[in-house]
């Protein structure tokens, strides 16, 4: 099966994570060990489940998003690694959820729990992870923080719903997409990143720029993820290629495909998405068709104009290392398929 991009040679090696690691090491440390210690159980399955998701490789840039951002502003207490572990839980929380509401067999390279444990499992477990997440951040004490991760939670399930909604509705569109992305995925990306400059004491303003830059990274993020999976590799994507594609998942590479295609075309996205023919010959079929319209390369594109937004967003701040760093991790989400 033909991959429409190059995703082994053209990558630009600059576009790296390291500095962001470098400068977040000491406090992932103490976040590490936070989560080893509050995803423990007296109920053996507990323990078991999610230590299963959170050892399994994930680069955790959610919670070194919220390190960094409060280290720009000379933050040195224990809250934003209270925080940063709360982040960390919401999201492995909505991996299981995800997991069970999608019935995908591998996460990021690995069978995923539900097909370990079961859903039932997962789905409680993920309960228990979200639970765990708001001790963390009543322990912290900051209402304004608390109020911006809450509010997280209930968005991002929210988003669930709606793609649920839309669930191989091949009418929607861009907007309504972009709708279901915002809650999902940029919603946590930027209260990861405000909650930062919260427990730092800086301003509305300096606040109102993290989260800025949290929510179109993460709209930049989830965009390319989209993207890779119509031409990526199993081991970018940490799951099979073409899973939203055999998930019956209108993602923004089909909509565009579907809305610029001929008659016959748009004939052949109803069968492949509503009737469930998504065989490898449909697949190859489908990447072709996203060739022919260029919907790959404007999902990338659509990618690009938010990573934008986002360094918009942090240019009025003062130049620190942190705030390098999380420029750089615009680059390197885009990177992935550059």
């Amino acid at each position: 099966m033909g991959v429409v991009l190059n995703l082994e040679n053209g990558k630009r090696g600059a576009a790296s994570i390291a500095e962001l690691i470098a400068l977040t090491s000491a406090d992932m440390g103490r976040v590490n060990e936070l989560i080893l210690s509050k995803a423990g159980s007296d109920v053996e399955m507990i323990p078991e489940i999610a230590n299963h998701l959170i050892s399994s490789g994930g680069k955790r840039l959610r919670p070194m998003v919220t390190l960094a951002a409060a280290q720009m502003f000379g933050y040195s207490g224990e809250s934003h690694v209270k925080l940063a572990t709360s982040v960390e839980f919401m999201h492995t929380a909505t991996l299981l959820h995800d997991d069970v509401v999608d019935e995908s067999d591998l996460r990021r390279g690995r069978k995923t729990a539900r097909m370990i444990w079961g859903n039932q499992a997962s789905v409680l477990v993920g309960d228990f992870l979200l639970g765990q997440a708001f001790r963390l951040m009543v322990d912290v004490g900051s209402l304004d923080a608390l109020d911006i991760l809450s509010t997280a939670a209930s968005i991002i399930a929210e988003g669930e719903v709606m793609q649920l909604a839309a669930a191989k509705n091949l009418e929607t569109t861009e907007d309504e997409h972009f709708a279901v992305i915002k809650a999902k995925t940029a919603a946590l990306f930027s209260a990861a990143a405000e909650v930062g400059p919260v427990v730092a004491g800086a301003s509305r303003t300096d606040r109102a720029a993290l989260r800025s830059y949290g929510m179109n990274l993460g709209l930049a993020f989830q965009l390319i993820d989209d993207a890779l999976d119509y031409g990526g590799t199993s081991k970018e994507l940490g799951k099979n290629v073409g899973d939203d594609f055999r998930e019956g998942k209108v993602t923004l590479p089909v909509i565009l495909a579907y809305r610029r295609g001929t008659p016959a075309e748009r004939k052949f996205w109803k069968a492949a998405i509503e009737e469930n023919q998504t065989g490898d010959a449909a697949l190859e079929k489908a990447i072709g068709l996203m060739t022919k319209h260029g919907a790959i390369a404007d999902t990338i594109g659509r990618a690009g104009h938010f990573g934008g937004i986002a360094r918009d967003a942090l240019a009025p701040l003062d130049a620190t290392p942190q705030k390098a760093a999380l420029l750089d991790v615009i680059d390197f989400c885009i990177s992935r398929v550059a």
